[in-house]
C-alpha cells in the first residue's frame, strides 16, 4: 500500500505519454512527476516505462501495472462518488467532452450559467471531434453523437441532430436544381469526418412510411475539412453547396444568408446523447450537469432549428 499515492501520477503518465503533460494535467511539477515514477520503480524492483528523448511507452511490467491503476483509481472514485451523492450541493471538478463545432456553440455557452447556478463546481470542458476513451481519460461524460460501443457507458438523449443543405445567396449555380440528382453537377464541399462524406441521401418529405425512396446523390467539390465551422465559413463566402448541422446553419439561414435548398425533403438524422460511465453511484455534480443540459437542450425541436424545419 505504500505505492498507493503514486497511482493517480503513474495513471497521468501512461494516459498522455509525457511528463510534462502528467505534470500539467496534476498542477504539480515535472521533476516531482519524473522522482515519484523513479521511485515507484525502484519500489516495485521493475522498470515501468521506456524513456526515450521523443517520447515513453509502458514495458510489460508496466502495462500490467496500468491494468490493475485504472482499476483502483476507479475504485476510489465510486468511493467519493458514493459520499458526494449524500452532498446536498454538487461539488468538485467536472471534466466534460464535446465535438469541437457543437461544444464551442452550444455547450461553452451554457458554461457561464451552470457555474453561476452551482458555484462548488469546477468544470474543464475539452472539445475534441475525436472519440474518446472517457473511462480511461477521465471525463465524467461526454456528448456525442455516435453509438454506444462499450457497455459500460449509459447515453442519455439530448436532442435530434439534423442536416441542411446550403448555400449562398450569391452562389453561381451551374445548373436549375430541380433535384438533389442535379447536386451532382454541382461543387459541393464535403465534411470529411462524415462516414458518407461524398454520399448525401435525401427522402421526400410526404413519402410514405412503407416505402423505400431514399435518393442517393454522388457529390464531388474542390473543398473537404474536417471541421463544421470551417464549411460554414466556406459556404457563406460562396465557394460552394454544402451539407451543414441545422445546430450550425439554423440563424444564418433565418438571417437570409444562407438559403437552404430542398426543403420538401428531409436527409438522415442523428440523436446528440450526454453519455458517461455506469457507476453504483452518480456524483451530484454530473447529475447536476446532465439535468441541466437537458433543460436547455433537450427537446424534441431544439431552438436552433426554429423555422427551418
Amino acid at each position: 500500500m505504500e505505492n498507493f499515492n503514486a497511482i493517480p501520477i503513474f495513471v497521468a503518465v501512461a494516459q498522455n505519454a509525457s511528463f510534462s503533460a502528467a505534470a500539467r494535467e496534476l498542477n504539480i511539477s515535472k521533476s516531482a512527476v519524473s522522482k515519484r515514477i523513479t521511485q515507484l520503480e525502484a519500489q516495485l524492483g521493475m522498470r515501468l516505462i521506456h524513456r526515450t528523448t521523443r517520447k515513453l511507452s509502458l514495458t510489460e511490467a508496466g502495462e500490467r501495472y496500468y491494468e490493475y491503476s485504472l482499476q483502483a483509481t476507479r475504485a476510489a472514485q465510486q468511493a467519493e462518488d458514493a459520499v458526494s451523492e449524500l452532498q446536498g450541493e454538487p461539488r468538485g471538478l467536472l471534466r466534460i467532452n464535446a465535438p469541437m463545432s457543437f461544444g464551442r456553440l452550444h455547450i461553452a455557452p451554457l458554461i457561464p450559467e451552470f457555474l453561476q447556478r452551482y458555484p462548488q463546481v469546477h468544470v474543464d470542458l475539452v472539445l475534441d471531434d475525436n472519440t474518446l476513451n472517457i473511462i480511461e481519460q477521465g471525463f465524467d461524460l461526454s456528448i456525442r453523437a455516435t453509438q454506444l460501443p462499450d457497455s459500460t457507458l449509459i447515453a442519455r438523449k439530448l436532442a435530434p441532430l439534423r442536416s441542411v443543405i446550403c448555400a449562398a445567396p450569391d452562389y453561381k449555380f451551374q445548373t436549375q436544381l430541380e433535384s438533389p440528382a442535379d447536386l451532382a453537377d454541382e461543387n459541393c464541399l464535403l465534411y470529411s469526418y462524415s462516414a458518407e462524406a461524398s454520399h448525401w441521401e435525401f427522402t421526400p418529405e410526404k413519402a410514405p412510411l412503407q416505402t423505400l425512396s431514399a435518393l442517393q446523390v454522388k457529390v464531388s467539390g474542390n473543398y473537404k475539412v474536417n471541421n463544421s465551422e470551417a464549411l460554414l465559413a466556406a459556404i457563406l463566402l460562396g465557394a460552394g453547396i454544402g451539407r451543414l448541422p441545422s445546430f450550425a446553419a439554423g440563424e444564418y439561414i433565418r438571417e437570409g444568408k444562407l438559403i437552404q435548398l430542398f426543403t420538401d425533403y428531409h436527409m438522415p438524422a442523428k440523436t446528440m446523447y450526454a453519455v458517461y460511465p455506469e457507476r453504483h453511484y452518480m456524483p451530484a455534480k454530473v447529475r447536476a450537469f446532465l439535468d441541466f443540459a437537458s433543460e436547455k437542450l433537450g427537446r424534441t425541436m431544439p431552438h436552433w432549428d426554429a423555422d427551418i424545419f
